[in-house]
């Protein structure tokens, strides 16, 4: 499968390792993928965030991503359907912290690096590569491009998919951006 992938879409797998290795996380998550496309410019899924204002807001996308891995990974939806059985996800996760360092919750956090300094992926993050296989087949393509990752980001539920949809990029609307980069310059499907 990796044959396949374009030098942008090597480089957002590079980039997440490297936000990985700066973060300290053990893991590679779905999240440091993200963080990874967010760092691209004139690439087509640079140019589908930024046709969206995702880019712009990366900071705000950032912090949403942090807050999500301090609740373990948890979405908005899953926070809000506990909330209707009386269950407080925020002040567990103040509990917790209060008790065992902030950020005590945090997925990536649970993994070491081996001894070799690979950090291995996590599920999740696997799961979207192989997904962009099925995104890039799905749109015809012989290649797996930084933009079948960015739509496999967004295709699969979760706390990556949920922050982007929060600013306006859910898979249609990427889609929709993706296709537009294919026409003239400024034009938005």
């Amino acid at each position: 499968m990796f044959e396949r992938f374009t030098s942008a879409a090597r480089a957002v797998v590079k980039g997440a390792v490297a936000h990985a290795e700066r973060s300290g996380s053990g893991t590679v998550t779905e999240e440091h993928l993200l963080l990874s496309l967010l760092d691209r410019e004139g690439t087509p899924a640079a140019a589908a965030l930024a046709r969206l204002g995702v880019s712009a807001r990366r900071e705000q996308v950032a912090a949403g991503l942090a807050d999500a891995a301090r609740r373990a990974g948890l979405t908005r939806a899953d926070a809000e359907a506990l909330a209707g059985l009386g269950i407080d996800v925020t002040e567990i996760v103040a509990r917790v912290e209060a008790v065992h360092g902030a950020g005590a919750l945090r997925a990536d956090r649970r993994g070491r690096p081996r001894r070799s300094g690979h950090r291995p992926f996590t599920t999740e993050a696997k799961a979207v590569l192989e997904r962009s296989l099925r995104v890039a087949l799905g749109r015809g393509d012989r290649h797996i491009g930084d933009e079948h990752l960015l739509l496999a980001l967004a295709a699969r539920p979760g706390p990556v998919a949920d922050v982007l949809t929060e600013h306006g990029a859910d898979y249609a609307a990427l889609d929709r951006a993706l296709g537009a980069s294919d026409g003239p310059p400024g034009a938005v499907a």
